[in-house]
Parts: structure tokens; C-alpha cells; sequence
């Protein structure tokens, strides 16, 4: 069997792999009793000449490649989310032209799921922001992307966070926004654990008081929405809301900690699902939704709860840096050929991190092939200064 000496507790400790890969298999979305989409991220251009953390260098080809291969699995496309470093390094001109490219290539692909990332993210944190300046800036994102006929995910603003009074000013924005979509939309709460700006969404620092003033929101607009995604890591949290939204609303489950139960659901309904750890773990999550749409319960939970330990570390505090996981995972297994990211975003986990992560990857059968995976694990080991006798 394949081992390698991994760093844990201050020591160098071989670890043996399992050697047993989920094979890679084409599915349609049709497959599967969920909707399912993958927040997915950008593989960044380490040829080309820039400063990194001031500004981006996307490798298109290998970026729009990775797309495909998630609709080759029967997976949607979440574009220019969270996962892709939107406001980590990913700015609005260049989640635009992610965005367009993305678009182009799904019409070339009958049934390929694709909706897209629109916030305010362009509109710069002043004091002098005014809430018509939000509603713009909303308002400009969301007809770049539905003038190539994208679907909208209406991603949460900073800038509201910070200007607005109550939750009175929420109303207010989504009310305008949403009386002017094309077609249904996906909102987007996005909690603080996952972006500290976004303290006190929709009101209240308080999840459940704010859970209240979303819900009447939706309730006002409910033929606009297609559903609403939430990252609050808490189970209870989603299965409240989800047992409360309006008709025809669905939950798509943000919950990288919880996802396997919550879209396997319960007597009173499920979750589809919007995740950033899809884009990891894309062939388990198409195998696992596989069986559910068997009626294959037991595989279903047999594929996809060896995941959730995986996804917990990847998402671990500080979780905005769950993106550093997600790019070095597909480095590993062949996606891209190097682990660099936007921003310089791959120096924000230590090599133990990314050590327990490559463990954990190889428990959940993700490892697409253990050889490659230890051959480039052991560079980034003498990166830093480990340097493994096999």
C-alpha cells in the first residue's frame, strides 16, 4: 500500500493511503431527486506577470474546464460565488467576465444548471453610501448578467450590512430588486462566519429575529424567488426556516457541515442544494444524489458521510479561508498543475491543515489517484521545510 510521512503533533507520522478512489462517472442533472449546484472556484494563471494580491490572474482555459467538468457529473455551476474568492480577490470586472465566458459555454451544453453570483460588490464602503446607491449597484450587476440570459443568485451586500438602520432598509432593496428580475432568483445568506462583514444581515445580530425579517421578504416576493441558500453552519437553523417558507420557495442547503442529512431530508421536506464543498468532493456528491434518486438510501449516507469530516476541516474557523482547501484538493488530484491562488490566498492554511486535509480526502475515497496525489503532496511538504523519506 501507498504511504507518506505526514507532519502531526510536532512530529513526522507515515500515514498509509486507502487506495480506493470513487470512480469518475458522467451523469445527467436528471439523475438526481435534488437540484445541485457547486459553488466553483478559479484556477489562477501563475505565468502571468502581475502583483498578486492587487490583482487577479485567471487561467481561463483550465477555469472554464472545471465547469465542464462538474456538468459532465450532472452538477450545476453557482458562478462567481463565494467559493471563486469574490471579495477575497475575485473583483466584480473580473467575475463579469467569468460570468459571461461560463454562460457561453453552458448554452453549447443542452441541460447544463448554471446562476450566477450578482452583488455590490463594485460599489465601494463609504459613509456616503446611501441605500440608492445599493439598489444601483445591484441593479448594474444584475443587467450585465441577464443580458447573456443568466440566472441570478442575489448574494448578500456588504455594503447594505453597514449602512442599513433596521430591517426596514432590507425590504426596501429586495422589494425594488426583485420587482425587476427576469426570472426567479436564488437569494443568498451568507453568514458571518463566513464573511465577518455580514454581521447583523437582514437586521439582527440575532439568527432567529433575522430569520423572521428574511422570511417576510420572501413572503412579499415569493413568485420572484426561485429559493433561498443559507450558510449558517446550523442544521436546526435551516430545517426551521425551510419548514416556513413560503410555497414554492425551496431551501438550498449552504451547510458544508451538514449537507448529507439535510438534503436526505426528513418526513416534512429536505434541501437542495448550493455548496461550496461540491466543488471538492464533485464525484462523491454526483454518486451519493446517484443513489438517492434510486431510492438508495443506505449508499446514498455510505458515499456522502465520509465526506462531512473532510468538509468540517476544509470549512474549520477562520471558514472564509475554506477556499485555500478547495483549490489545494483540486491541485491534488489533477485539476490544475499548480497550488497558487488569487490574492495569494494558498498561504492562509499552515502545512498541518493541509496535511489532515489530505488524509481526510483520502477517508473519503476523493483522491482520484493516490500516486499523483502523494507525488504532489511531498513539494509542498519541502515548501516547508518537511522533507519526507518516502
Amino acid at each position: 500500500m501507498l504511504a507518506l510521512d505526514l507532519p502531526r503533533d510536532g512530529k513526522l507520522v507515515s500515514y498509509q493511503l486507502t487506495g480506493d478512489p470513487i470512480v469518475v462517472k458522467k451523469r445527467e442533472a436528471a439523475d438526481f431527486p435534488r437540484i445541485a449546484y457547486a459553488a466553483a472556484h478559479i484556477v489562477a494563471d501563475p505565468m502571468v506577470a502581475h502583483d498578486p494580491w492587487l490583482e487577479p490572474a485567471i487561467d481561463w482555459d483550465r477555469t472554464l474546464a472545471f465547469r465542464h467538468r462538474l456538468w459532465d457529473l450532472g452538477l450545476g455551476v453557482a458562478e462567481s460565488m463565494d467559493t471563486a474568492q469574490r471579495g477575497m480577490g475575485l473583483g466584480w470586472n473580473e467575475a463579469r467576465e467569468l460570468i459571461i465566458r461560463s454562460l457561453a459555454e453552458a448554452k453549447n451544453r443542452p441541460g447544463a444548471r448554471i446562476a450566477c453570483g450578482a452583488g455590490t460588490d463594485h460599489l465601494a464602503l463609504d459613509p456616503r453610501v446611501t441605500i440608492g446607491d445599493v439598489i444601483a449597484a445591484y441593479e448594474h450587476q444584475i443587467e450585465a448578467i441577464e443580458a447573456h440570459n443568466g440566472q441570478i443568485i442575489l448574494m448578500a451586500s456588504r455594503a447594505l450590512a453597514a449602512i442599513a438602520k433596521g430591517p426596514e432598509d432590507y425590504a426596501r432593496v429586495y422589494g425594488r430588486i426583485l420587482s425587476q428580475v427576469k426570472q426567479p432568483v436564488i437569494i443568498h445568506w451568507l453568514g458571518e462566519m463566513f464573511d465577518p462583514a455580514l454581521q447583523g444581515y437582514w437586521g439582527g445580530d440575532d439568527h432567529m429575529a433575522a430569520m423572521e425579517n428574511c422570511l417576510a421578504i420572501l413572503a412579499d416576493n415569493a413568485a420572484k424567488i426561485d429559493g433561498i441558500k443559507i450558510s449558517l453552519l446550523s442544521k436546526e437553523k435551516e430545517i426551521v426556516m425551510r419548514r416556513k417558507l413560503p410555497a414554492g420557495v425551496r431551501m438550498y442547503t449552504g451547510d458544508d457541515f451538514n449537507y448529507a442529512e439535510l438534503i436526505a431530508g426528513d418526513e416534512q421536506g429536505h434541501s437542495d442544494a448550493l455548496l461550496g464543498i461540491f466543488d471538492a468532493i464533485a464525484p462523491a456528491a454526483s454518486m451519493a444524489l446517484a443513489a438517492l434518486g434510486r431510492g438508495d438510501n443506505d449508499q446514498f449516507f455510505d458515499v456522502l458521510n465520509p465526506t462531512v469530516p473532510l468538509s468540517r476541516h476544509i470549512f474549520c474557523a477562520p471558514t472564509r479561508f475554506y477556499k485555500t482547501g478547495v483549490v489545494f484538493l483540486a491541485y491534488l488530484n489533477g485539476l490544475q498543475n499548480h497550488f497558487t491562488m488569487i490574492g495569494g490566498q494558498q498561504s492562509t492554511r499552515s502545512i498541518l491543515h493541509l496535511a489532515e486535509l489530505f488524509r481526510l480526502a483520502d477517508q473519503a475515497r476523493v483522491l482520484a489517484d493516490p500516486e499523483m496525489a502523494v507525488a504532489r503532496m511531498k513539494p509542498v511538504l519541502a515548501l516547508h521545510g518537511i522533507e519526507c523519506g518516502r
